[in-house]
């Protein structure tokens, strides 16, 4: 019989899994706003359905949806990373131990302001960037600690051009993080460099029920 530990690493390698192939679909679709109607659909049924959701289950019998804003074009951008000062920042998890992240550059997020670029330096590697912004924390807003545009090594890639060193950043698909639904979570939050004075009404909201 299979231990408890081992199905519960198998349903996160499945999840992940799952969330590799949406990012590839969302990468390959015809258009941004067909690309993002995919991954909504989706993550509702991965929040829903799946083993590994982070929904609690007095949420889940009353999940009707993630409250995910309509698409705006206005919030799509591929932008080059710039140097920025060397810094990191280590995060204790339950799992996983001490996880050091170490800042490779920023980006300029037009009339909204900077966001640094982290790199996770430890196995897996990968870009990691949160982004908190001014609606974090008010009743119809996002969540307080802040939400994820990119964090490769889980799969979530919206696309980069490694020969012009620019990456796309679309604020319509920024989620919230785990612990957003689940205490028991330890997630790596929008650290100072990550935080903007500006409202972005897009992407996930926070709130469990209807959309």
């Amino acid at each position: 019989m299979t231990s408890t530990a081992a199905r519960t690493a198998i349903e996160v390698v499945d999840w992940r899994r799952r969330v590799f192939a949406l990012y590839d679909a969302v990468r390959i679709a015809d258009s941004p706003e067909e690309a993002h109607e995919l991954w909504r659909i989706e993550r509702d049924d991965l929040m829903l359905h799946h083993p590994a959701t982070p929904l609690l289950p007095e949420d889940r019998a009353l999940f009707e949806g993630l409250p995910i804003a309509s698409y705006d074009p206005q919030w799509r951008f591929e932008l080059p990373v710039l140097p920025s000062d060397p810094g990191g920042f280590e995060f204790a998890t339950g799992t996983d131990g001490i996880v050091p992240f170490e800042r490779i550059g920023r980006v300029e997020i037009p009339d909204a302001g900077s966001l640094d670029v982290w790199r996770l330096a430890s196995y897996g590697g990968g870009l990691f960037i949160p982004v908190r912004d001014a609606l974090a924390g008010h009743p119809g807003g996002t969540y307080g600690g802040g939400r994820y545009l990119i964090d490769t090594v889980k799969g979530a890639d919206l696309g980069s051009d490694a020969r012009r060193g620019t990456i796309v950043l679309d604020f319509n698909f920024a989620y919230n993080p785990s612990c957003a639904y689940d205490p028991a979570w330890a997630c790596p939050l929008a650290q100072p460099g990550n935080v903007l004075t500006t409202a972005v009404p897009v992407g996930e909201m926070y709130g469990v029920g209807s959309a």
